[in-house]
């Protein structure tokens, strides 16, 4: 464990997963201090990005808890460095850690946009909503570089392919011309994480991502663009965050968003003992507390990674919450998510400037 609190980052650490029989390194004290007297302090840490060109770029699910069958994920690894981020644990079929190794090794893939155009040409592809953000966020710092989103977006606007789009960045808004042109058509929906409105707590949950006003600033700006949007107060962690539900569902509100939701906590494998490190080092007077309330709403572990259950929570806590929301809901005038995107409209794109021929 780290310690002390490290700038800029929300893992505490580099954990090896011990689910796949790696071997654990952990520097010895006194060795610490023998490097830290040649070296001095340890050196900042720095985002690295690798390009990676797979051979394809939907990822399709059949999974019974998420309204979507296929995703793209336009780069692994996520800058934002929330802690409590339930993608972490991807890191470690690479050998990486979840912790730290998640914020700071990230990759890109540069061809996205040519792999989807030549999937959605095949004669056989049916059109159904493409999701992203499911993974790692579309629009985290990297992409004010390598603009795959953008890429992705262009190619879905040609074929006339409905998107929806998860983000904690203001950086959607650099999209804005594509994202109006999509709402038109009915081919796009937006939604905005907000998890907090207190900008320190927010420097700690999630240290690389824009400040909470800055995102409902955002959802602000899409709604005047007629961009159908949704305002997902996730995840909410007792104790921490869950007093500032009903002032983020008015204030998304008051801006004219359309609908709102809520996902709980969610700590499968290397997020849990990550968070809990997490809490040790910035709130060890309520660790304790804020564990116990997740345990009870997850039959008693950590996590609940069964379907059907693991987006549900149970138990007294859980209907509080859910009762809590759905009030603030009612009384801001916010409904549940039915964006009901457009299919027909699908046309095959171009591949090496011809048109397809069926």
């Amino acid at each position: 464990m780290a310690e002390q609190p490290i700038s800029g980052r929300g893992a505490q650490s580099s954990a090896i997963p011990e689910r796949f029989g790696l071997a654990t390194r952990e520097a010895d004290g006194d060795w610490r201090d023998h490097v830290r007297s040649l070296d001095g302090p340890p050196v900042k840490l720095r985002t690295h990005v690798t390009e990676e060109h797979p051979k394809t770029i939907l990822s399709f699910n059949t999974s019974p808890d998420i309204p979507f069958d296929r995703s793209i994920n336009a780069y692994r690894g996520c800058e934002h460095g929330c802690v409590y981020c339930f993608a972490r644990p991807t890191h470690a079929y690479h050998d990486l850690s979840p912790g730290l190794d998640f914020e700071t090794q990230l990759f890109a893939k540069p061809n996205a946009a040519e792999l989807l155009r030549e999937t959605l040409a095949k004669p056989k592809y049916r059109p159904r909503q493409i999701a992203m953000g499911t993974n790692t966020d579309p629009y985290q710092p990297i992409e004010r570089r390598y603009r795959i989103t953008r890429s992705v977006l262009e190619v879905c606007l040609e074929a006339r392919h409905p998107v929806t789009i998860t983000t904690k960045s203001d950086r959607v808004l650099a999209d804005l011309d594509l994202l109006e042109e999509m709402a038109k058509r009915r081919l796009v929906a937006v939604s905005v994480s907000v998890t907090t409105l207190d900008p320190k707590l927010s420097g700690k949950l999630e240290p690389r991502c824009a400040a909470p006003a800055k995102r409902l600033a955002a959802l602000g700006k899409l709604v005047e663009a007629g961009v159908p949007t949704h305002c997902s107060v996730s995840p909410i962690i007792p104790a921490i965050t869950d007093e500032f539900m009903e002032q983020i569902v008015e204030r998304a509100g008051a801006l004219g968003v359309q609908s709102a939701g809520w996902i709980p906590l969610r700590l499968p494998h290397e997020v849990s003992p990550l968070f809990r490190e997490w809490l040790d080092v910035h709130f060890p007077e309520r660790a304790g507390k804020v564990m116990s309330i997740v345990r009870s709403i997850r039959s008693g572990r950590d996590n609940d990674p069964d379907f059907f259950t693991r987006m549900k929570p149970q138990g007294v806590w859980a209907d509080l919450f859910r009762k809590r929301f759905r009030v603030a809901c009612k009384r801001a005038g916010l409904g549940k998510a039915r964006f009901e995107l457009d299919c027909s409209q699908f046309r095959p794109p171009e591949v090496g400037g011809q048109m397809l021929l069926l």
